[in-house]
């Protein structure tokens, strides 16, 4: 996953998956599939570590992979002017509870960590993007993400590849 520019692309924009209504703050476990690549969604495994920070990585995967906790919670950053639910312009954290531990035995009680954008780029063929982590620090400016919800379309591949 990377964090990319301010205006939306194809590999910017991502489908919340729930099972209710509203996704309401505080019991809502959400699914974030990748609009671009379809099946596949934003998780953790968490063996995986990034080689720059040491924090577990973060990837998109197919669903029903092992070891893998693809389950966010959200929660509000701010205090004031929310109303219980999530919506277009909310700075929100985004957390999963870490279920198998480094060896890969199933832990119910794991840690909860939170995803986090920062500086650190690499580079695929001609494209580069920004690291993406999970981490269980003090959480800081690198930990908020802005939501901007905006009408369902269906994408075609003609629209994915402008």
């Amino acid at each position: 996953i990377f964090a990319g520019n301010p205006v939306p692309d194809p590999n910017s924009l991502w489908k919340i998956k729930f099972g209710k209504e509203l996704a309401s703050y505080n019991n809502t476990l959400i699914k974030l599939q990748h609009i671009k690549s379809n099946n596949k969604f934003l998780g953790i495994y968490t063996s995986n570590k990034s080689p720059s920070t040491n924090h577990t990585e973060v990837s998109c995967n197919n669903l029903n992979r092992n070891y893998c906790s693809e389950n966010w919670k959200f929660n509000h950053c701010k205090l004031e002017n929310h109303q219980g639910y999530l919506k277009s312009n909310d700075i929100i954290n985004i957390s999963v509870k870490k279920l198998y531990d480094n060896r890969g035995n199933y832990t119910p009680n794991g840690p909860v960590e939170f995803l986090r954008s920062h500086d650190i780029q690499f580079t695929i063929g001609n494209d580069t993007f920004q690291e993406v982590v999970c981490h269980n620090e003090r959480l800081g400016g690198n930990d908020e993400w802005c939501i901007e919800l905006i009408k369902q379309h269906i994408w075609t591949i003609d629209t994915l590849h402008d």
